[in-house]
């Protein structure tokens, strides 16, 4: 049996002695560890917060082998399981007490004059101005004109995102169950020239989202895929679904999303 864990950590401090010991306690137990990415393994194991988990993802190209996060940094919306509860985790998971959760990846298609490249994120992406103005932006939906949009940009989030930028522009929590996409409006105009929508929109999840520049001065939009930034010029459109790609995420057998939720943003 293949007994490969890969371990992915930020440069903190909490995040380097984590490491040392999870290290320690997987040789203990029985298992090989790489600190690079490894397609033999059978788990892969970030430590950090939400971002190092993103870019643990990022780094290894999407990977098909399942990921668990260890939380050493804030929220932890992803890596779930604290330090403390670093043998109970091993223990588990040679038990085979964990669910596995797949999260469906957002795909962004954009097409500009030289061509067309597809970004993948996990929770969301946001178009917006390269400079510190408004953006006047064509909003459709499956093929339908939904309005023109100014403001400061559209954010377009999968149901995992919903709790991240989502949450913080006024868009709707999704229990990640629910396959949907999200637009959601980042200080939207209302005034009589400018009349946009000021809540979010949730589609089906084989919704195809479209945005693209209203006017032809829009030419260097910012486009921000789970906090990395791509800048294109002369933009012609700009394509979001919900991709066949996902990604593996194992979680401790008693998770729970709304639980979760309480826990980590209503303090319940």
């Amino acid at each position: 049996m293949n007994k490969i864990i890969t371990i992915s950590s930020n440069n903190t401090k909490k995040s380097l002695e984590t490491r040392e010991i999870l290290h320690k306690k997987l040789i203990d137990t029985g298992f090989e560890v790489d600190y690079e990415y490894n397609p033999n393994a059978q788990l892969i194991i970030s430590i950090g917060g939400d971002g190092c988990f993103l870019q643990t993802v990022r780094d290894y190209n999407l990977p098909t082998i399942p990921l668990v996060g260890i939380n050493t940094g804030h929220l932890g919306f992803f890596p779930d399981i604290s330090p403390v509860d670093i043998d109970s985790f091993i223990k588990s998971y040679l038990d085979g007490d964990y669910v596995t959760q797949e999260l469906s990846l957002l795909e962004v298609s954009i097409s500009t004059k030289d061509g067309c490249c597809n970004i993948y994120g996990i929770n969301e992406a946001v178009v917006k101005s390269d400079k510190s103005r408004t953006i006047h932006l064509k909003l459709n939906i499956n093929n339908k004109h939904v309005q023109n949009f100014s403001g400061d940009g559209l954010l377009v989030s999968t149901s995992a995102g919903s709790t991240a930028y989502n949450y913080s522009v006024g868009g709707s929590i999704v229990d990640t169950s629910l396959k949907v996409i999200q637009v959601a409006p980042i200080s939207p105009i209302n005034t009589i020239a400018y009349r946009c929508f000021t809540s979010s929109i949730i589609c089906s999840h084989d919704s195809i989202v479209d945005i693209s520049p209203e006017c032809d001065f829009e030419n260097s939009t910012l486009v921000v895929v789970d906090g990395l930034e791509y800048n294109f010029k002369e933009i012609d459109n700009i394509k979001l679904s919900i991709s066949d790609r996902k990604i593996k995420l194992l979680r401790t057998s008693n998770y729970e999303f709304w639980s979760r939720v309480c826990e980590k943003f209503l303090n319940f």
